[in-house]
């Protein structure tokens, strides 16, 4: 997964602001287009999106609501429409913020060191009786450590992370174990029945890792 998924169509101010990212160790790819943006997302995930509007083909409104139809991925715009209409039709669609063109490079590099900060930064996430150390990459249920695979770390990162939202099997899939893998979709089943053994209290009837019929999965 990268860090940083930018959607511009201006080449040089899309590598401007990807040098000053990776200056700042940030993992970052590139697309310029809407939807080759959508395809690298699916293909290797993003922590955020930076996502300009005016693009060829599907505008970046298309894309953000594209993503929202499956995850929370933090989206930020930076776009030259200005209009009032404009930014409240992007906040409407799921953006967590919104700047205009041509912005201060330093505003924008704060306010994605914000999104990182207030989404990524903090070591742990608890839920209940359980808790995830982001940084150690350990699992704990009533404090008792959980012995975990990478995988199954990965997995159960991504839900919590997403409590209470939906998450399709081909999505869960491509953002644990990438959609070049060589693994079958069936391997998400298994990990997800030895989450459950692991972390429920009667794996049988599940409280915390629901099935969507039809669609995936979703932590609650």
């Amino acid at each position: 997964m990268v860090d940083i998924l930018i959607v511009e169509d201006n080449k040089e101010l899309a590598d401007l602001l990807c040098d000053f990212l990776r200056a700042e160790n940030y993992v970052v790819s590139v697309a310029d287009s809407g939807e080759k943006a959508l395809t690298l997302y699916e293909r290797y995930g993003a922590r955020l999106l930076v996502l300009d509007i005016m693009l060829p083909g599907m505008d970046g409104f298309g894309v953000c609501a594209k993503i929202r139809e499956q995850s929370n991925t933090p989206i930020l715009i930076v776009s030259a429409k200005t209009g009032k209409d404009d930014k409240l039709n992007g906040l409407i669609l799921g953006a967590d913020d919104y700047i205009e063109k041509p912005y201060d490079i330093d505003i924008l590099m704060a306010k994605i060191h914000g999104i990182f900060k207030r989404r990524y930064f903090h070591d742990e996430l608890r839920d209940g009786n359980l808790r995830l150390d982001r940084v150690k990459r350990t699992a704990y249920k009533d404090d008792v450590p959980l012995t975990l695979t990478a995988k199954e770390f990965d997995l159960l990162l991504l839900l919590m992370e997403n409590k209470g939202k939906p998450l399709t099997k081909e999505y869960l899939f491509s953002q644990v174990w990438g959609s070049d893998s060589f693994s079958e979709l069936q391997t998400l089943t298994v990990h997800i029945k030895w989450l459950r053994q692991k972390i429920e209290d009667d794996p049988k009837d599940p409280q915390k890792i629901l099935t969507v019929w039809g669609k995936g999965y979703r932590y609650i």
